[in-house]
């Protein structure tokens, strides 16, 4: 029986059913037995699925299962989500009926505080799913106290973000994406051009009043074709765009791996880099850690399966 129905394409079934069967396999073995063009990206595809890991050990078929039937649902409810817009356009509607001039249909809002009271508000009374497209995943205000976004999320918000590439120039961005995702927020680097955009539960949408000016404040869109074309957009980069475990490695982090594969000791690795011993560890530690990996040795086994060896 085949798994499309439950959303899988043909080359990610091919290969969960390959690694499920082969234990400890590698892709270049599975590119030749298969075979399978691009078996590098189909893997990742089901890394995302969380169908395998990142030593591609496949989870068990309940598992697997589970995982896809819960996706299904979920994109069974946000069908029926955009089915109820028409109550919406019913009840604005009805209040221009009864009021006899027109709803408001985009409002603009005056600064960003003001953007985040409105928004904490849509959350706070319908923890859905939120959308958000920034420059920057860290920024001075961060918009939502983290302990009422940890709330939100502990009450079943599904929080999705996505943040420039060239955020990454600022050595604090990713730490701080990383601990959001850890709690939930699942975040994503796009290298694509970014405008400021956030879509509240598929039926309100936040927009940068004027792209040239930070300062003059927000539009809130609640028109419903408006906003699903939004949710679309944000829904198409976010599948084009990088995990943060997929990122490339730094100029650092690369000569970092390479001195701990080509030198036998901490102090001849260090000197290769012209760094002190201990910042050669905190190096290696940091790089261990953004692998998975328990021992060094699993290190550079990880490094080389994602092709950074």
């Amino acid at each position: 029986m085949s798994l499309a129905s439950l959303g899988l394409t043909a080359t990610q079934e091919r290969l969960y059913r390959y690694l499920l069967r082969t234990a400890r396999a590698d892709l270049d073995t599975a590119a030749a037995e298969l075979p399978m063009p691009g078996v590098r990206e189909v893997a990742g595809e089901l890394r995302a699925l969380g169908l395998v890991d990142h030593a591609l050990t496949a989870v068990t078929p309940a598992a697997a299962v589970d995982l896809l039937v819960r996706r299904r649902i979920e994109h069974t409810q946000r069908q029926l989500t955009e089915l109820t817009l028409a109550w919406d356009v019913l009840t604005e509607l009805s209040e221009e009926h009864r009021s006899g001039r027109p709803v408001q249909m985009v409002e603009h809002m005056p600064d960003g505080p003001s953007v985040t009271r409105r928004m904490a508000g849509l959350l706070t009374d319908d923890p859905g799913e939120l959308m958000h497209l920034k420059a920057k995943a860290l920024f001075g205000g961060r918009g939502y106290q983290v302990n009422r976004f940890k709330g939100l999320l502990a009450r079943g918000l599904r929080s999705r973000t996505l943040f420039s590439a060239h955020a990454l120039d600022d050595p604090e961005q990713e730490p701080y994406a990383r601990s959001l995702n850890e709690l939930g927020d699942l975040h994503r680097v796009t290298t694509e051009p970014v405008r400021h955009l956030a879509v509240v539960n598929r039926s309100v949408a936040f927009v940068q009043a004027d792209p040239a000016d930070a300062t003059a404040g927000a539009l809130q869109i609640r028109q419903p074709g408006a906003v699903a074309m939004l949710a679309d957009v944000f829904d198409g980069m976010w599948a084009r765009a990088r995990d943060l475990d997929d990122l490339p490695l730094s100029p650092i982090e690369q000569q970092v791996l390479h001195a701990l594969t080509s030198h036998d000791t901490d102090e001849a690795a260090a000197r290769s880099l012209n760094v002190s011993v201990r910042k050669f560890r905190t190096h290696v530690a940091d790089l261990m850690s953004r692998l998975g990996a328990g021992t060094r040795f699993q290190a550079a086994l990880r490094a080389k399966e994602r092709g950074w060896l």
